[in-house]
This record gives structure tokens, sequence and C-alpha cells, in this order.
């Protein structure tokens, strides 16, 4: 699954550096950026997006209830460029979810034919949004969306963050998602949503999904159910993002909607067990058989052709999209995290206690 997904995962196409009659029809794009305590990231993100080129695009930042300077922040910024507003924040309705509330009134208020929704912790580059545009009209779709280059420091997120490439390589069959618009078949990243916003406003905007903290999967659902047809492309050269920066933040941000991304207790059991046996299992065999002197058996043999399935998919994946190695030979802790924060997101999840930027959320 993951050597055809590697093909079918294109980069943009489009590599032309003025903009198309195609894309000129499209006057402009509205960057949507939703901000709650971003002091150390929303300058650095508005000013990717401000030097974007070849494309006529708003910037509009909603400022959920900052108390860290973030509003200020946008406000300077949007004295110095027109193209930059900051929405202001209105109490979050019971019901919603902070940062879908924030989506949903940045989407009513854009004015442009596509809006880009993307967090403060992503960068884009110069070239990002024209050439997103590009393929998502040469694609013939309703939404596209792109896991950025993960950049990582520790060891954790070494371990954790590259396993999205894994998840999403090893279990979406890109080419029956292209041939159906059944919402199951689709996924995206909630880092970069790029949609048409008549088909978002049919599908009924961040609303129809209100309470859930996975857009990534929602809205290209949404989509779907609302007659359109989403994609994906690799855009590791163009978009990166540096999610967390610690052990703590790594566990508490995937745990928020690792089950749900997930959908069903039956599909973690089943992806529990698979793992497990397949991507941990082996390494425990051959430490078990090493000392008792049965390497040269047939299970020690499978263990290591297990093994070097995994390693290889894995140094593939690392080649591609830019991961560091050591997330290649931390892959089997790896895969113990990931499976214990899975489990933990199901337990904070039927107790109601999962969490976006220090709100519980139901």
């Amino acid at each position: 699954m993951a050597t055809a997904n590697l093909v079918r995962y294109r980069r943009p196409r489009a590599t032309i550096q003025e903009p198309s009659e195609s894309v000129s029809q499209f006057a402009t794009v509205t960057v949507c950026i939703p901000a709650r305590n971003e002091v150390a990231n929303i300058e650095e993100c508005v000013r990717s997006v401000l030097s974007s080129r070849g494309i006529d695009l708003e910037v509009i930042v909603h400022d959920d209830q900052s108390v860290d300077g973030t509003g200020a922040i946008v406000d300077r910024i949007a004295l110095e460029d027109p193209r930059v507003r900051r929405l202001e924040c209105e109490p979050l309705p019971p019901g919603w979810n902070g940062k879908q509330w924030g989506c949903d009134r940045m989407g009513r208020a854009a004015i442009g034919k596509w809006v880009l929704f993307t967090d403060a912790d992503v960068r884009l580059s110069p070239e990002c949004v024209r050439l997103t545009l590009e393929t998502a009209i040469h694609a013939k779709c309703d939404l596209i969306s792109t896991i950025p280059r993960q950049i990582t420091g520790t060891c954790m997120e070494d371990a954790v963050i590259p396993l999205i490439h894994f998840m999403l390589l090893s279990y979406l069959p890109m080419g029956s998602m292209r041939k159906t618009t059944t919402p199951a078949a689709s996924a995206g990243c909630g880092q970069f949503l790029f949609v048409s916003k008549d088909a978002w406003e049919k599908s009924g905007g961040h609303e129809s999904f209100r309470s859930s903290m996975h857009d990534g999967i929602q809205l290209p659902r949404s989509i779907r159910r609302a007659g359109g047809r989403t994609d994906l492309f690799d855009g590791t050269e163009l978009v990166s993002c540096r999610m967390y920066r610690s052990f703590s933040q790594v566990w508490q941000g995937f745990a928020k909607n690792a089950f749900e991304g997930l959908g069903s207790i039956a599909l973690l059991i089943f992806i529990t067990f698979i793992h497990l046996t397949g991507h941990v299992l082996p390494w425990v065999w051959l430490l078990i058989a090493w000392p008792l002197d049965q390497l040269w058996t047939l299970p020690s043999l499978l263990a290591v052709v297990a093994i070097g399935i995994a390693i290889g998919e894995r140094v593939a994946l690392a080649r591609r999209f830019h991961q560091r190695p050591r997330s290649v030979v931390l892959h089997p802790i790896g895969i113990l995290l990931m499976t214990a924060i899975q489990w933990h997101s199901l337990w904070i999840t039927m107790a109601g206690r999962r969490q976006w930027k220090g709100r519980v959320q139901g």
C-alpha cells in the first residue's frame, strides 16, 4: 500500500513562475488562521503567507481570546499590510470546539473563491498558495490537502510525529479514494485544508462538525457528503510545521483527536493488533531468541523479514518527506507510544476530557 501511495501522492505539476489564466480567474484566496495564545508563532506565520507570489490573497486571523499579545501583533501587521485583518472574537457557543468556531466565522467572512484553513505553527513558501490552487484546479476537486513537512527536535517528536505519514500511506488506498466520493474514503490534514468556498458553504461549513477536534478528517468527509470531490497532494517542499516541542505537548496534542481519527473501538482494536504483532513483536521475539540460541529458527527468520519490511518503508518515507534518521530507528518505540496515545484518547473521549488550547470539549 505504501509503495503504491508514494507514487500516487504526487507533487504539484505546475512549475511556472507567473500565474496561469486558470488561476487568474480566481481573483483572491483567503487564508484563515485560528489563533489562541500564539504569540510565539503568529507573526512568522502571517508573514510567510504575505510572502506569497503570483496570487492575490487576504489573511484573516481569528484571535480566540488570547491573553499573550497575539491580537496586538496581528493588529500591528494589519497596519502595515491592508491584506491582513483580525476577526474579533465572539463568546464560544455551547457545543462548539474553539478551532471550529473560529474557522467557521473566518470562512463566512472570507472574500476569496478559495479558502485555505491553516494553523499558526505552519509556514508557507512563496509559491505554496499559487501552486496549491493550480493543483486543485488541475485535479478538478473541491478540497485538496497535504501533510506539511514535519519539523522535529526531541526524541518524542521523532518517534511519534513521522507516524502521520506512516498511517496515511499505509492504510489509505489513494487509488480508490480518487475513484469515489464516499466520505469514509477521504482524508486530509487539519494543518492545511484548501477548499472552494462554494463547496464549503454547500457542506455547511465547519458548523457541520462543530464539536469535532479532527477537522482534517471531518471537513473532507463533509465536502464529500455534499457531493464534492477531495484529494491529497505532496506539498512537502511548499509548507512546513513544527507542531510540538516536548513529550507532554506531543502526548496531549495527539490524544485530543487520535481516537476520533480512527472512529470506532473495533478499528482501534484491529490497528492495535496489527501494530503490536507486525511492528513490535518481531523485535521482542529476537530479543528473546538471541540468548536462547533460537535466531536460526523459522519464527526468527519471519521476524527479520517483518522488521526489514517495516524499516524499509520507514526509510522510504524518511527520504521522501525529509524525516530525521532517528525517526526510523525509533520506529517500534513510536508504534508503542502511538498505541498508548490512541487508547488514552479513547479514555479521555469517553470521559469528556478532551482539550483544545486549554478548554475542555465534549
